[in-house]
């Protein structure tokens, strides 16, 4: 489980996030939405030791991961899709996927894995040889899920996956997500298209300038009037 507790993390003086606390439970997958610049991005950050916290706690598994380094922390089953996507673009598919496994030394394992993404992602694997950068929108996304996995990650974080992806794709991307999730990644979605992440977690919270307002399944919080009408328009359900 990772658990989050009073944590408070500033910019340059600007609060970010103002003593937040959620729990992501092992085997489920939990979002949190919210508007631009309520700091869901942020935290993420802050789990992956990218930005540091003033105070509070982040613990995994019973380990402290504020003060860690980066890379001791991805060491510890974390894997983080950034937003935008940020594939190495002059690189192929298949290094893009290889660079995921960089902490590993297994081989074989790396082969099973490599094929594993195929399964998941047909299309990474009719472009294998092709340059990162000449994918579309939604295959880079598929290839920035796909390099997370070969670390074989324990709690995956997903940064606004449909950014910017036409609806079926999207549709397509959180399809996946569940695919994941069912295969036994646990995952921590931060996601502006509050209809496809509340219809896809099993726990919400919702994030408003630094601080969490609502809590709840993912069905009760996509049913909940002031959700409707902050993040979902009145008509929508």
């Amino acid at each position: 489980m990772l658990k989050i507790e009073n944590l408070h993390v500033s910019y340059g003086g600007i609060r970010a996030l103002r003593g937040i606390s959620l729990e992501v439970p092992d085997g489920k997958i939990v979002t949190l939405i919210g508007a631009n610049g309520a700091g869901k991005s942020t935290m993420l950050r802050t789990i992956t030791g990218l930005v540091k916290a003033e105070s509070g706690s982040i613990r995994w598994n019973d380990h402290e991961l504020l003060g860690q380094p980066t890379d001791r922390i991805i060491g510890t089953g974390i894997a983080m899709c950034p937003e935008g996507r940020r594939v190495f673009a002059d690189l192929t598919v298949l290094e893009n996927l290889k660079i995921g496994a960089y902490l590993r030394k297994d081989r074989a394992g790396i082969q099973e894995d490599l094929q594993s993404v195929y399964d998941l992602f047909p299309r990474l694997k009719e472009r294998v040889w092709q340059m990162a950068g000449t994918l579309s929108g939604g295959e880079q996304q598929m290839l920035t899920v796909g390099r997370a996995l070969m670390s074989r990650p324990q709690l995956l974080l997903l940064d606004e996956p449909s950014l910017g992806l036409a609806p079926l794709v999207v549709q397509d991307i959180f399809s996946i997500i569940k695919k994941i999730n069912k295969q036994g990644t646990t995952l921590l979605l931060i996601e502006q298209n509050a209809n496809m992440a509340l219809r896809t977690a099993d726990l919400a919270y919702v994030l408003e300038t630094g601080n969490i307002t609502m809590f709840g399944t993912g069905a009760d919080l996509l049913a909940d009037e002031k959700v409707k009408e902050a993040y979902l328009g009145k008509h929508k359900s």
